[in-house]
C-alpha cells in the first residue's frame, strides 16, 4: 500500500492535470507543492483586529467615495497584517477633487502611481503615505456603493472585488492573501466571485478555480469550518456568548 508522501503526491498531480489553464506562474507552482492541513492556526486565522491607527480618512476625504485596498483592507476578512502603507481607491473623476482634500489636510503630493492615481505624503515625514489608486473600472460604481467596513468603521472594497483586483495584480503576496480572502467565503461567496470574474476578467477564471481548490486543501472547505466552529450538540450559544458580550 502506498505510504502518506506517495498519496499527496498523487494528489499535487491530479490537482494540476485539472487545471492547466492556469496563467500565473505562483499558482502553478502553490498547485505542485501544496499539501493538505498545511495552513495556520484557526485561533489565528479567525482574529479581526484594527491595531494600526489610520488617519482619519472620512475627514479629509468627505464628499468623495472611497474605500480601503491592499494589505489594510484585509483585515476585514483575515488577521491584520502590518504595514506601512494604506492604499485606497477612487473614481478617477475623483482625482482632482482628493489632491485638493489631501492638500487641505496637509499632505503634499508625491509621485504619480504607474496604475493611476497619486501618493499623499505627510508633510511632517512622520505617519503613513496614502496611495491613491484612481481606477475607472467597469465594476467600480458597484463596489464604492456597497463597501463592507473594517473592526475600525473605514469603508473597504468589497470580498468580490479586492479577490478580482489581487487576480489581475498576481504577485506572490497577492496570490496568499486570496487563499485568505477565500477562507471565509462561504459557498455562495465563492459562486458570487466567480461570477464577477466570468465577467470582468474571463482569462483569469482558471487560476480562480485553482485557489479555491488550494484554500480548501490548506485551510479545510467551508462545510468542515462551519462544523469546526459550531457548538457542541445540545449546547446552546447566545448572541451576546457569542460575541463576547
Amino acid at each position: 500500500m502506498a505510504g502518506e508522501g506517495d498519496t499527496q503526491r498523487r494528489a499535487r498531480r491530479k490537482t494540476a492535470v485539472r487545471h492547466p489553464q492556469v496563467k500565473n506562474p505562483y499558482i502553478r507552482i502553490a498547485l505542485r507543492r501544496a499539501r493538505a492541513g498545511t495552513g495556520s492556526s484557526p485561533v489565528f486565522l479567525n482574529r479581526r483586529t484594527a491595531v494600526q491607527q489610520l488617519p482619519n480618512l472620512p475627514a479629509i476625504l468627505q464628499g468623495i467615495r472611497w474605500t480601503l485596498i491592499g494589505a489594510m483592507a484585509l483585515r476585514v476578512y483575515a488577521p491584520e497584517r502590518m504595514t506601512q502603507d494604506v492604499d485606497i481607491l477612487i473614481h478617477v473623476s475623483d482625482e482632482s477633487a482628493a489632491r485638493f482634500a489631501f492638500t487641505a489636510a496637509g499632505y503634499r503630493i508625491g509621485g504619480m502611481l504607474s496604475i493611476g492615481g497619486f501618493t499623499a505624503l505627510p508633510v511632517s515625514g512622520e505617519g503613513y503615505s496614502i496611495d491613491v489608486v484612481a481606477s475607472d473600472a467597469p465594476w467600480l460604481d458597484e463596489a464604492l456603493d456597497h463597501p463592507s467596513f473594517d473592526p475600525a468603521g473605514f469603508p473597504v472594497l468589497p470580498r468580490q472585488f479586492l479577490v478580482l483586483m489581487k487576480l489581475q495584480a498576481g504577485r506572490a503576496q497577492d496570490v496568499a492573501d486570496i487563499t485568505r480572502l477565500l477562507r471565509t467565503a462561504d459557498l455562495d461567496e465563492r459562486a458570487l466571485i466567480r461570477t464577477i470574474i466570468s465577467r470582468y476578467a474571463p482569462d483569469l477564471v482558471e487560476d480562480y478555480d485553482a485557489l479555491v481548490m488550494l484554500t480548501d486543501l490548506e485551510f479545510g472547505t467551508p462545510e468542515a469550518l462551519r462544523a469546526d466552529e459550531s457548538p457542541p450538540s445540545g449546547e446552546a450559544t447566545s448572541h451576546g456568548e457569542r460575541d463576547g458580550v
